[in-house]
Order: structure tokens, then C-alpha cells, then sequence
């Protein structure tokens, strides 16, 4: 049996590339940035050719670091930023214009018009999903509205869509396969999650040609080969046998394979998704049911609440306020500071997601006074993060029918030990931090390493996931009541100010 998989995981900020062996260890590792383009506040942009030449580039150093050979490597998983809108030209291959960052809040009008039309109830019922600028649906229909000869190219064929992985997909098969998997695919808004099929109802409310669309395909299944490509054409040949979107895969490289077992995320949003198993549980709280995987004819779905702006906010902390130098300079100063001294803080860059769901609030600090400094900023930004998991778990309680027990935990930002233990704190529970940080590459690894016929089942990659560190809770009831209360009043505030603009 070959003992590698290589996993590439396109984020919002970097492309990265980790080869594993079937113990589930990181063996090699590759990262390079990703630009960020801010046309207008609010507007956020990535290009595609950036977005493939830098996994392209992270895939090659991975390749001629690792010295295996390419019989050695069974498959390749992909996962990926989700609901990132691609369109590219069929017959060159290249994108026709920026692919619009699943951030970005530019279609807010267009979700209004939806809305005024009736059409949250049918959406919802058939998507999971809210009408919400995030979802990839609406980011297509603003690209085809403005640029006429594009749509009707669309119409003739000649243009394509996809989610980030099926821009990969098709660039390093060559052209060959256009297929998206269906946990993407259920971030469009555009899929029937039931029937597992584009709503032809949907597409039609919102004028999207469907031959356009890729074809729906599983999470652990062959898709293609790897064409030959300058600097890794060894590899030509290697099949690419897995693809899912960022959050799902860190939910299955989480080990949380039975329902009522759940993770966060903390990357640039954050993102708390439950296994629901077959279950495809409605949210009557603000958050969102979605596809997890789809594992041969078997579907698991989750229930999953996102927040916008969480390790975003750390990076502003650094790149844009100039308070930090590095990341973890973050954490060390919050551990300087011995209470928030009623400093609060509310990171709705681009708005705020689950369980609001408002476009217009804007960041806001609260509370601040001249005895304010650099540890009880960072201090107020980390609390911040904790405080926007702790109500997405609370709102899951209240759509389950038991509460979960244990939050798993990965993403850059959850090496902050300050921040964890603050976590387990607001939320009373347990949080599980692993060994292996790379949960989001492994998921898409281990897929396909089961499509690949490397692992004979996922009971034994349960196996394979063991903890780095356990916080438990350590802070009073009275305590935990009265931050959180504070921090309702913040998001509060912060909403009443995107209004008045």
C-alpha cells in the first residue's frame, strides 16, 4: 500500500500544501500568501491566478522536500475556502475576472430583493441556508448582472463556475473534469440538500444559466488525474480523490464522526459546526444546516454557525492598528492584563454572521478609557472571539435536543492558551485541542485516503486523532453571567451603530 496522501488546503489568506503518512502526520509543509483586495469597504476580492499559482507553487516545494517518490503518494484531497466565486473561460482555462472572497457583503441589496420577493421560506426549506451574501449564488448573479456579453457567454457555455476546489480540480486535471463536491456545493445557495440536485427553481430566481454549473459529485471519489504540469510532472497521473469545503473537512479530521460531536474553527472567521448525521436538522435560531460529507451513497449533515471576522481580527491587531508586531505577541500581552477593565470588543468588519446575520453592524470598541493599553486591547480582541463561539454554541443548544458536552478546536488562532481557557470558561465545557493542529488538511487526506483504499473504513480514523491539551472550566457561574451579559450589550451597540449610516 502506498504510504503518503497529499493534502491542499486553499485558505483566504495563504495555499498551502502537507503531505501526510497514514498515521495522520504532517511530514511536509508549503505555504504562500494569498493578497487580500479591498475595492470598497465592504468589497472583498481574491484573483484566480494568484489562488492556483500559489497552491501550485506550496504543491511543488511539498513535492521536492519530501524526496518520496510518486508511487509512494496514493491520492490527493483537496479542501478550500468555500463559498468563493470563480468563473473562468472554458475553452483558455483562465479566469474572466476576481474571484468575489466569501466575505465580501457586496449583494446585500440583491439578498434584499430575494427577501421582499418571498423567497427566504423555499430557500431555507430546500437549501438549508439563509439568504446571506455570503453564499456563493447571489456573488454569481452580481457578476453576470453587470457584465451582459459575460452572461451570455455564460449561456452559450463558454464560461464556467465553480468553488474554489473546482477551479483546482479543473487546472490540474487539465481541463478534464469541472465537478464540485456536494459540502461546497451546499454553500452555494443554490442547492437542493435533500434531493442532492441544483434547484432549478432557485436558479431561475436568481437568472443562472445551469450549464454553467459543475457536476455534483461525492467527497471520497476519483475524479481525476493530475495533468502534466512544469515543475511537478512526476506527479503526473496521481489521482485526486477528495474534495470538501475548509470547515467540513476540520469537522472529519476532528474525528467527529458521530452525531452530537462538534469542533470550531478559528481561521480568519470562526465556524462551530455539529454532526447531525442523517438528520437534516432545521435552525430556527440563526445558524444553518449544510452538507458535512457524502460517503458513497451515505450523507452526514451538520449544523453550522459561522462568525466573519475572528483571526481577522487579530491580523488588523498587527497589520492594520499596528499594536503587535507578530500574532502571538496578541497572547502574551492579554496574559499581562489582568481583566478586560470593561473593555469590550465586537469584530464586524464586514458585519456580523450567525446567529445575527447583520450586514450594516460595524466594528466597535466599548468601554475604553485613558488607563486603556496595548494588553487590555489584546486582551478585549481575543476575549472577542470567545465570546462570538460561545453564541454560536449557545444558539446550537437550543436547536438540539442535547447540548454539546465538549468543543474540539483547531485553526491558528487556537494556540492562544489564554483564549482557550477563556472558551472553556464562557461555555462550561471542556475544550479538546489535538496533537495534530493540521485538522483541516488531514480531513481532506483522510477522504481521500479512504476513496484510495488506504483506510478500510472512518472508525479507524477515530483512532488516529489524540489531544494536545484539555481546558476545563475554572470560572464562576456569576462570573461567566455577567461578561457574557456585557458582551450581549456590545454587539448590540455595535449593530445600532451600522444603522445610522
Amino acid at each position: 500500500m502506498n504510504g503518503y496522501l497529499l493534502a491542499l488546503d486553499q485558505g483566504t489568506t495563504s495555499s498551502r500544501a502537507i503531505l501526510f503518512d497514514v498515521g495522520g502526520n504532517a511530514v511536509v509543509k508549503a505555504q504562500y500568501p494569498l493578497k487580500q483586495i479591498y475595492p470598497r469597504p465592504g468589497w472583498v476580492e481574491h484573483d484566480p491566478e494568484e489562488i492556483l499559482a500559489t497552491q501550485l507553487h506550496a504543491l511543488a516545494e511539498v513535492y521536492e522536500k519530501s524526496g518520496v517518490s510518486p508511487t509512494e503518494i496514493a491520492a490527493i484531497g483537496i479542501t478550500n475556502q468555500r463559498e468563493t466565486t470563480i468563473l473562468w473561460d472554458r475553452a483558455t482555462g483562465r479566469s474572466v475576472c476576481n474571484a468575489i472572497c466569501w466575505q465580501c457583503r457586496r449583494t446585500a441589496d440583491i439578498c434584499e430583493d430575494l427577501e421582499k420577493a418571498g423567497l427566504g421560506p423555499y430557500i431555507r426549506e430546500k437549501t438549508g441556508l439563509i439568504i446571506d451574501p455570503y453564499f456563493s449564488g447571489t456573488k454569481l448573479k452580481w457578476l453576470l448582472d453587470r457584465d451582459p456579453a459575460l452572461r451570455r457567454r455564460a449561456e452559450n457555455g463558454e464560461i464556467l463556475f465553480g468553488t474554489v476546489e473546482s477551479w483546482l480540480i479543473w487546472q490540474l486535471t487539465g481541463g478534464k473534469a469541472h465537478v464540485t463536491d456536494v459540502s461546497n456545493a451546499s454553500r452555494t445557495m443554490l442547492l437542493d440538500t435533500e434531493k442532492l440536485c441544483w434547484d432549478k427553481e432557485i436558479l431561475r430566481a436568481l437568472d443562472i444559466p445551469e450549464q454553467m454549473l459543475p457536476r455534483l459529485v461525492s467527497n471520497s471519489e476519483t475524479y481525476g488525474v493530475v495533468a502534466h504540469h512544469p515543475g511537478f510532472s512526476d506527479l503526473t497521473g496521481i489521482p485526486i480523490c477528495a474534495a470538501v469545503g475548509d470547515q467540513q473537512a476540520a469537522l472529519f479530521g476532528q474525528g467527529c464522526l458521530r452525531p452530537g460531536m462538534a469542533k470550531n474553527t478559528y481561521g480568519t472567521g470562526c465556524f462551530t459546526l455539529m454532526n447531525l448525521g442523517g438528520d437534516r436538522v432545521t435552525s430556527h435560531s440563526g445558524l444553518v444546516t449544510t452538507i458535512g460529507w457524502k460517503l458513497g451513497e451515505k450523507v452526514s449533515y451538520v449544523l453550522e454557525g459561522s462568525v466573519f471576522n475572528a483571526g481577522s481580527a487579530i491580523q488588523w491587531l498587527r497589520d492594520g492598528a499596528g499594536v503587535v508586531t507578530t500574532a502571538h505577541e496578541t497572547d502574551i500581552l492579554a496574559e499581562r492584563a489582568e481583566d478586560n477593565q470593561g473593555v469590550y470588543f465586537v469584530p464586524a468588519f464586514t458585519g456580523l454572521g450567525a446567529p445575527y446575520w447583520d450586514p450594516d453592524a460595524r466594528g466597535c470598541f466599548f468601554g475604553l478609557t485613558r488607563g486603556t493599553d496595548k494588553a487590555v486591547l489584546c486582551r478585549s480582541v481575543l476575549e472577542a472571539i470567545a465570546y462570538e463561539v460561545a453564541d454560536l454554541v449557545r444558539t446550537m443548544n437550543g436547536d438540539t435536543a442535547s447540548p454539546i458536552t465538549e468543543l474540539r478546536v483547531d485553526g491558528g488562532a487556537s494556540v492562544s492558551n489564554f483564549m482557550m481557557q477563556f472558551q472553556a470558561d464562557l461555555l462550561n465545557i471542556p475544550v479538546d485541542r489535538p496533537r495534530n493542529v493540521e485538522t483541516t488538511a488531514f480531513g481532506a487526506a483522510a477522504l481521500a485516503g479512504l476513496a484510495a483504499g488506504v483506510y478500510a473504513g472512518p472508525e479507524e480514523l477515530e483512532k488516529l486523532r489524540l489531544s494536545e491539551r484539555v481546558f476545563t472550566p475554572v470560572m464562576s457561574s456569576e462570573k461567566r453571567s455577567a461578561l457574557y451579559r456585557r458582551w450581549q450589550r456590545a454587539v448590540e451597540l455595535s449593530r445600532a451603530w451600522g444603522k445610522e449610516e
